[in-house]
């Protein structure tokens, strides 16, 4: 009889721990879904909705402002801006964002290029963004330096800029992890990133000055991989805030 006792009260409190463990279990399926798939519904929707963040993509350069020269095939920093621009928009578009280009064509934004031709473009360009009021900006350059050797996307942020560093940031960890840099943004006085409060940031996506880098720039193929990481980290930016 002792021995049926025990085995009855052994066998409720394997039942007891049982049951714990599947409450357990099922309270954080629920607080998964809670505060992970329910985001990513939400995200699901707002593609199906049409109703997406606002993103302003700046091209930098264009016109006779040609930026950096390619040392090898002697390709223009405003062409591959604007084409790394284009697809980089067509990405973020089938995720269900509305997309603003200050430039759309080689074209600068001066006008006639005359004397302050310059500070004209880069006017021109906040009165889009003022007037696109955007979620953030992002604008797309390419880089150059003394030593050939240097390569890899840098992001920029204007100093001081708290959430802009923070978008920085999401975007220069999605280009580390492509290109197995160890890069952290870097903050400096740009007048695309302070002539609005929201987070704006400049991507330079690669080094002309790189003649490897320089080639894979001129490819379709690597600026769609270029683009996709920088959506990441856009929509790593604006899920986490």
């Amino acid at each position: 009889m002792k021995k049926f006792v025990e085995k009855e009260l052994f066998d409720c409190f394997s039942a007891y721990k049982i049951a714990i463990v599947l409450f357990c279990v099922l309270l954080e399926t629920v607080f998964v879904c809670c505060f992970v798939v329910l985001p990513i519904r939400n995200a699901r929707q707002t593609d199906v909705k049409g109703e997406g963040f606002v993103i302003v993509l700046d091209a930098g350069h264009g016109g006779v402002d040609s930026g950096v020269v390619g040392k090898v095939t002697g390709v223009k920093e405003s062409e591959l801006n604007l084409k790394t621009c284009k697809v980089l928009k067509s990405v973020l578009e089938e995720r269900g964002a509305m997309v603003v280009m200050t430039r759309k064509d080689d074209n600068g934004l001066y006008g006639l290029a005359t004397k302050g031709f310059k500070l004209r473009d880069m006017e021109r360009r906040r009165d889009i963004i003022i007037d696109a009021k955007p979620d953030l900006v992002v604008s797309i350059h390419m880089n150059k330096f003394s030593s050939p050797s240097r390569k890899g996307a840098q992001v920029f942020f204007q100093k001081g800029d708290q959430k802009s560093k923070v978008l920085a940031d999401c975007i220069q960890r999605a280009l580390n992890a492509f290109s197995g840099n160890s890069y952290s943004a870097l903050s400096g006085d740009f007048y695309v990133c302070r002539c609005t409060d929201v987070p704006s940031v400049i991507v330079e996506c690669g080094f002309l000055s790189n003649p490897e880098e320089e080639k894979l720039l001129s490819t379709a193929e690597y600026r769609k991989k270029l683009a996709n990481e920088i959506m990441r980290g856009i929509f790593l930016y604006l899920y986490s805030v």
